[in-house]
């Protein structure tokens, strides 16, 4: 069996960064300028989407307490989203993390309430069950090869019935200061405010971070650029890079000026930006992260080519149940307790907000960024239909048509890429 490289990985997994084709799918060119529909098409969506309940709610939408309400209150299905991108990318699904969310939350209350542990302690135990958990999971699907599907359903209801089990009916609460704070407190104003003429005071320290983050952007980017022109890959013109920059920088300048406004930057938001960009380079940079692509693109290629496909799928179920773990800590600490309902449907919402950003059906395709995305597009539904007045009903109807329409669309694609090769 012949050894893999990161060169070799990259080839394998290449379905991952928009396909090993010269010709990709869902390439459309406007004026002279050429488009991939299939990785820009979620963040045009998503600015559209913005657009129009902006109007809708009179610019209630995009105010600076309804901007941190909406990242404080879909935190923790973003956090599911991570894990779960990973694990649909290797052609696998999760439908046990609400549960799990469940049932994290409910031992970090019990530890923490009822027993007296110190947060921090309680906290890292939390995790470790997350993780035994995710083991749990990942044997029977790695090492005992019954599907993905089966084994998280059967989890679904073993880890709900068990955190019935430990809570009964009733919430355990509250959580110490330091577990609310991480859910729902913000970073305090380390340098004081600084005037932004009609918009008001802003917190100097948010808008130095929100420049940090717009530099290494850019960096990033421009890295990667460069890197693919290195191996002779064909990259955007110039023009539409730094249009693309200067949009990205804008859209992450406005976001943070808005929290700055308000009461700075949630501390649950800083977590999330550690674990996007920590996910990100672990999917993009690793022979770790293009063995996932690798084996979602071509589960034999992967073989063939020296994969460890056993341990890398056990791996990323390990990763879903500490992302669950976190979830769970964040959730009950957000509403200052453990209860019975937790994670109610969460998966579905994990799930949804992976394949509304971009993952295929078949695996092999997604990215870390494109999770977010789905996932906040979810949220700016929820939140944009509900300051409008929608009824719930309304809400499930408009967020089902957005599912159906992402997964067609990457149907679609397929078929047009399966009809030019022939």
């Amino acid at each position: 069996m012949s050894s893999i490289t990161p060169t070799g990985l990259r080839e394998a997994g290449a379905a991952g960064e928009g396909g090993k084709a010269p010709r990709q799918p869902g390439r459309v060119s406007l004026g002279g300028v050429s488009l991939n529909l299939r990785s820009s098409g979620i963040y045009i969506a998503f600015a559209l989407i913005i657009v129009l309940f902006s109007v809708l709610t009179d610019g209630a939408l995009l105010q600076p307490q309804n901007i941190s309400n909406i990242i404080v209150q879909n935190s923790y299905v973003l956090i599911l989203a991570i894990g779960m991108i990973l694990i649909i990318i290797a052609g696998h699904i999760d439908l046990s993390v609400g549960s799990v969310v469940a049932v994290t939350g409910a031992l970090a209350a019990v530890l923490m309430v009822n027993m007296g542990w110190p947060w921090p302690l309680a906290l890292l135990a939390t995790l470790v069950a997350g993780a035994l958990i995710g083991a749990w999971q990942g044997y029977w699907i790695a090492y005992f090869g019954i599907p993905a599907f089966i084994v998280t359903l059967a989890g679904m209801l073993l880890f709900r019935a068990l955190t019935l089990t430990v809570l009964g009916n009733q919430g355990i609460g509250p959580f110490p200061d330091q577990v609310r704070t991480l859910a729902n407190g913000f970073t305090d104003g380390y340098l004081g405010n600084i005037g932004l003429g009609p918009l008001g005071g802003a917190d100097l320290f948010s808008l130095l971070i929100g420049i940090v983050a717009i530099a290494g952007m850019v960096a990033a980017q421009w890295r990667t650029r460069s890197a693919r022109k290195g191996y002779g890959q064909a990259v955007e013109p110039m023009a539409l890079f730094v249009l693309k920059m200067a949009a990205g920088a804008a859209i992450i300048l406005f976001l943070v000026v808005q929290l700055a406004r308000f009461k700075n930057l949630p501390w649950v938001l800083v977590l999330l930006a550690i674990l996007v960009l920590g996910y990100s380079l672990m999917a993009n940079r690793t022979v770790f992260g293009r063995q996932i692509y690798a084996i979602g693109g071509n589960l034999q290629a992967a073989i063939m080519s020296g994969v460890k496909v056993k341990s890398v799928v056990f791996w990323i179920f390990v990763n879903m149940g500490v992302l669950s773990a976190i979830a769970g800590i964040i959730f009950a600490g957000r509403l200052n307790q453990a209860g019975p309902t937790a994670g109610n449907s969460f998966e579905l919402d994990a799930i949804a907000a992976a394949f509304i950003g971009g993952a295929a059906v078949q695996g092999g395709v997604g990215k870390v960024v494109g999770a977010i995305t789905g996932g906040l597009i979810m949220a700016v539904i929820n939140n944009g239909m509900s300051l409008i007045g929608s009824p719930s009903e309304r809400v499930m109807l408009v967020k089902g048509a957005v599912l159906l329409a992402a997964v067609a669309f990457d149907v679609w694609t397929k078929r047009r890429a399966g009809a030019a090769g022939r």
